[in-house]
């Protein structure tokens, strides 16, 4: 099956080189230089994916993107930034983009991550059409319980501490409040729950989120995970995603 790209940046050497890459890794490219052109691209044509650089002229990465997620157009967003510091990664979060990948970058990288977005987008809308269901657990268990979150293995519903999150509809709670979170953000949260009182390592999870272990080098898990507990464990609320150092992470009550 051949996807769709839209690849919105305004470097033309950068941008040339990628649409040719990604036309040679058999993707059919649209490219374009700026963020109007690209939101009129997105209304267009409804690509696959979408490929953004945070720094355009005029409407930049990150207003696309607000826009885009404004309009609930879903469409999987990967970021391009040369900004390296966690705020400048956040502020693509927060727009709602599901990933990014930080200048300059290898071009397997990008192809991975693409890979990986695309396989949620394509697993999401096969759980939507025949409703859903209790994703496997690390070790490829799904039963409901096994992996330490309760769960309604009917509807799809994992229940950890005070968190109810719902597969089916991407919804999540903690108490009465419900949380507003991004793809990514979702299914790392999903993970953790399902393998409540369960250390993950960190290979495990890039495996499970991404489909691609980025390496020790790689901030991108602590990233989402700094981001996610800013939603889940606010000021007044007991804390419930812990680090393991040098390990990984775990959900669970202390």
């Amino acid at each position: 099956m051949t996807h769709s790209v839209l690849l919105a940046e305004d470097d033309r050497p950068i941008r040339t080189a990628l649409e040719r890459a990604l036309t040679l890794e058999g993707y059919q490219v649209t490219a374009v230089a700026d963020g109007i052109q690209a939101l009129a691209a997105a209304h267009r044509e409804r690509p696959d994916v979408i490929l953004l650089d945070v720094m355009m002229p005029g409407i930049d990465g990150l207003q696309v993107c607000q826009v885009l997620r404004a309009e609930q157009d879903r469409t999987p967003i990967l970021m391009l930034t040369a900004r390296v510091e966690t705020a400048d990664r956040i502020a693509g979060l927060d727009a709602g983009a599901d990933d990014y990948v930080v200048k300059p970058f290898e071009v397997e990288e990008v192809f991975a991550r693409l890979r990986a977005l695309l396989r949620r987008s394509t697993a999401g809308s096969a759980g939507a059409e025949d409703g859903g269901g209790p994703a496997a657990g690390p070790d490829g268990a799904d039963e409901p319980g096994e992996a330490g979150g309760a769960l309604a293995a009917d509807s799809g519903v994992v229940e950890a501490a005070d968190l109810r999150i719902d597969g089916p509809s991407r919804r999540a709670w903690r108490g009465e409040r419900e949380l507003e979170l991004t793809r990514t953000e979702f299914e790392l949260l999903e993970l953790l729950a399902r393998n409540a009182g369960i250390v993950l390592d960190h290979s495990t999870i890039y495996d499970r989120i991404w489909g691609y272990d980025f390496g020790p080098g790689s901030k991108n898990l602590a990233v989402y995970v700094g981001y996610l507990r800013r939603k889940v464990d606010v000021p007044g609320s007991r804390p419930l995603i812990h680090t393991v150092r040098g390990v990984g992470y775990v959900l669970r009550e202390d």
